[in-house]
């Protein structure tokens, strides 16, 4: 289901993922979507880690730009053509989600999960693919009261050379980390994994920070050309440790 949350510049769509079964309460979890919004295939997602015993809400980060029906993706996404074609759109918007523009909204997107029926008080969750990646950092970094688990994965630009990269703020963080990074990704090459890696360690966070092999660049993403199956059922694997380990204590 698709609710409206007061953001920081309007009003944001956002959808809420809640476990087939149980009568909860559940622990709450963010996810942020990846540079081509939300779509069927970010539901998809966002109902399987619901049905692990979580709430999901996942924000329409791009909300500045149009409604998530406006701006979800209309071409063929499974051929590099069709991919491409799609982001021709879609990446453009990645560069226009300023990080002050970002942080004011994290700041609702967590306010709104606490006020969600059926989301346990305590600790939240959050993760994000491609660009969503950072957003889930920042929240963490942000919100280090409350945010106990931070997943990115195929995760672009997480330890760059800018001041505000958000791995500089890891300092501030307390949850557990978990990347699965993309093999051979332009966007976060060794050197920016191995500063990534150094800045968790520095930082003294309990983190997992590795490259998935032959996994490229968006690989979770099944409407796209970048899917790669075995790496998407690993992040999974390696998300709902996270998730379970953090939130529901080990369960």
């Amino acid at each position: 289901m698709l609710i409206q949350i007061p953001a920081a510049e309007g009003t944001a769509e956002a959808l809420v993922a809640r476990p087939s079964t149980g009568s909860g309460p559940f622990p709450g979890v963010i996810l942020y979507m990846d540079a081509f919004g939300l779509r069927p295939r970010i539901e998809d997602m966002a109902q399987r880690v619901a049905d692990w015993g979580y709430v999901v809400l996942a924000p329409n980060v791009f909300y500045r730009e149009g409604t998530a029906a406006e701006l979800a993706p209309r071409g063929d996404m499974t051929t590099p053509e069709g991919r491409q074609a799609a982001g021709k759109a879609a990446f453009p918007r990645v560069g226009r989600l300023t990080t002050d523009k970002a942080l004011p909204d994290i700041g609702a997107w967590v306010a709104a999960l606490g006020t969600l029926d059926g989301v346990a008080p305590g600790p939240i969750g959050t993760f994000g693919y491609c660009m969503g990646a950072r957003l889930a950092v920042r929240t963490a970094t942000a919100h280090p009261d409350v945010v106990a688990a931070c997943g990115g994965f195929h995760g672009g630009g997480l330890a760059t050379d800018e001041p505000d990269s958000p791995h500089l703020g890891l300092g501030r963080a307390t949850a557990r980390f978990v990347f699965g990074h993309a093999d051979h990704d332009q966007s976060m090459g060794p050197d920016a994994v191995a500063r990534l890696g150094k800045a968790l360690d520095a930082a003294g966070l309990a983190s997992s920070n590795e490259v998935y092999k032959g996994a490229s660049h968006g690989y979770s993403m099944a409407d796209t050309s970048a899917f790669h199956a075995k790496a998407t059922e690993r992040h999974f694997r390696e998300l709902r440790a996270l998730l379970d380990g953090t939130l529901k204590g080990g369960a």
